[in-house]
């Protein structure tokens, strides 16, 4: 899971994907159409998303869309 805060600083957290690939992992959020990320190693590639996703909606934020809700809720 990655965690994000949204404008009202509620944490969220996204459903992350991680794929072993020829070259270390990839990631990436179903619920966060467009953002993924690498790294050579499963800790690299957690960090990396986290940064991608959170970076990628404050880019939706800058431009008035909306956030996008977690799909899978924890309870």
């Amino acid at each position: 899971m990655a965690c994000s805060r949204g404008s009202s600083q509620v944490l969220k957290k996204y459903l992350v994907i991680v794929e072993r690939t020829e070259a270390g992992y990839s990631a990436f959020s179903p619920d966060v159409p467009g953002c993924a990320s690498t790294g050579k190693t499963k800790e690299e590639v957690k960090r990396n998303i986290q940064e991608a996703i959170a970076f990628h909606l404050e880019g939706l934020r800058e431009e008035g869309y909306e956030i996008p809700e977690p799909s899978i809720r924890l309870k």
